[in-house]
Order: structure tokens, then C-alpha cells, then sequence
């Protein structure tokens, strides 16, 4: 699925990323537990250079446990800074603050041999659409304070919001990038609801969301839908699944969209389990 789009408001979100990284500390890139490595924005890299980052896998609740440990270890390895949280949680995200003191103990150690008094970290919080960032802030700000949603593109402009004494985040609209060169990516994207599913096709969504558990979380399948494997003619696996869930139209044929939305909403809704689609293996 090759999708090609840059809103004007992305665009523009771009630029006051980069005007504003002066501005803050430290940044952080939050990205989906789920999809650890297909959430990030590869023009961040360009974007940040330098600046102290912290990443921040967020959703860790909806993620397959063993694998986020994985990524974690990973991004450790390769000399990120990196924490798995999840945003509803609130006691979880103190370690979001305690790893950012600690990525900017060495620039506070510095401001004190030179009898500067130390502040509050500012930090600039970044990510695609829909990958909680707003919760987050919610969160940590102990208020609703950030407009939330669970379709992308909630955030269209940049907001400060002061975290208690140690902490002032600066919020983003989310980011992505113009075009998906690696189709993969754009699945499961479009699969964890980063993209909006008006530009999305729904069908298409739900067959590489089946052929992907087949693959990957075989016994989900059996404990949802009663199958092992996904028909080599995916209308068969189509018609079992909307029998097993009498989703019928009238005439009593069974209501293939129906069908393709149901499998989308059981992926995102955790109906069957706690899903991860990028595998650390594949990257290594």
C-alpha cells in the first residue's frame, strides 16, 4: 500500500519543529510499542541532529511484552535513551522524567561548575499522529490540558505545558512523512490507526492484518476467529469469519466490508491479545 500525502499543517508543524529546538533541552520522540521502528519518522534524524533525546515506547500496554524488552535492549544497544511507558498509567510516566534527568545530568553538571542555577527541563514532545501524545501529556500535567482523540491529526499547533516544577513540554502536531517507500509500513500504520481510514482501503487492511497473525500470532487466530491458516482464496477466510460473527447483509450473504472492518476494529481493540508488528529480528 503505497500512500503519498503531505498536509499543509504537517508542513508547517516541520518547520516550527525546527525553529523551535533552540527553545528546549532535551527532545522527546515518542513512538507506538506496537510498531517500535515503522512509527519512526525518519525525518526526525535530519530535524533533531544533535539534541539530547529521549525515546519513549508508548502504548507498552497494547504491546506484546517479550518484544518490547527486545526493542528496548535494541535501541539501548545502538546508544538511545529509552523508556517503554504507558500514557494511561500515571505512575509510569515518572520514569519519563527521572530518564530525562538523567540524559541531561551531564548539561545540569555543567551549569553548576559554572554557578548557574539549574531550571526546569524543557522538552519537546514529538511523534507521528495517534501515538498518544496528548494523553500523555494529560498525564503528566495531571489535567486535561492537550485536546485527545483516537484519530490522527488531533494536534494542529504547538502548546507549552508545565509539568509541576521539573518539567515544561513543549507539544507538536503529529508528523508524517510524505510518502511510504516501504509498503509494510504503510500497513501497519494504517493497521494501528496512524493514518486516517477515509484514505485508507479497509479490505486490503484486513487481509494483511490476517496474514500477518497467521504468520507472526497463529493461536490468536484459532482462539478468535476458529481457523489455523488464511485461505490462499481470502474471500473463504472471509465467509467463515462472517459466519462465525453473523455479520450478514440483507438476503443473508455475508457483508464483506462488515467483515474487513471487524478484523481492523479486533486489531486495535485488543480482541486478540497484545499485538507487535515490527519484530526486532527483522531489523537486526
Amino acid at each position: 500500500m503505497t500512500i503519498q500525502w503531505f498536509p499543509g499543517h504537517m508542513a508547517k508543524a516541520r518547520r516550527q519543529v525546527t525553529e523551535n529546538l533552540k527553545l528546549v533541552d532535551i527532545v522527546f520522540e515518542l513512538i507506538d510499542a506496537r510498531l517500535p521502528m515503522s512509527s519512526r519518522n525518519p525525518m526526525l534524524d535530519d530535524i533533531i541532529h544533535q539534541k539530547n533525546r529521549l525515546l519513549i515506547l508508548n502504548k507498552a500496554d497494547m504491546a506484546d511484552e517479550v518484544q518490547t524488552k527486545r526493542w528496548v535492549q535494541y535501541f539501548t544497544d545502538k546508544g538511545h535513551h529509552v523508556v517503554a511507558v504507558n500514557s494511561l498509567d500515571s505512575k509510569g510516566l515518572k520514569r519519563v522524567v527521572k530518564a530525562a534527568e538523567a540524559v541531561l545530568k551531564p548539561k545540569w553538571d555543567r551549569m553548576r561548575a559554572k554557578g548557574l542555577k539549574t531550571r526546569a527541563i524543557r522538552a519537546m514532545i514529538v511523534g507521528i499522529p495517534n501515538v498518544g501524545k496528548s494523553t500523555m501529556i494529560n498525564r503528566l500535567a495531571k489535567k486535561n490540558i492537550a485536546r485527545t482523540g483516537n484519530t490522527p491529526g488531533v494536534t494542529r499547533s504547538q502548546q507549552w505545558i508545565k509539568v509541576e516544577k521539573e518539567l515544561e513540554l513543549l507539544d507538536t502536531p503529529g508528523i508524517l512523512w510524505p510518502k511510504f517507500e516501504d509498503q509494510e509500513v504503510g500497513y501497519k500504520l494504517a493497521l494501528t490507526g496512524a493514518i486516517k481510514d477515509t484514505i485508507t482501503n479497509m479490505d486490503d487492511l484486513a487481509i494483511y492484518g490476517l496474514r500477518f497473525l497467521e504468520k507472526y500470532y497463529p493461536t490468536r487466530l484459532e482462539e478468535r476467529y476458529k481457523i489455523t491458516t488464511v485461505a490462499e482464496e481470502v474471500v473463504e477466510t472471509f465467509d467463515h469469519i462472517g459466519r462465525l460473527r453473523n455479520v450478514k447483509a440483507a438476503g443473508g450473504e455475508i457483508d464483506y466490508d462488515q467483515v474487513s472492518e471487524l478484523i481492523v476494529r479486533d486489531i486495535r481493540n485488543e480482541h486478540l491479545g497484545k499485538l507487535t508488528f515490527d519484530f526486532v529480528e527483522d531489523y537486526e
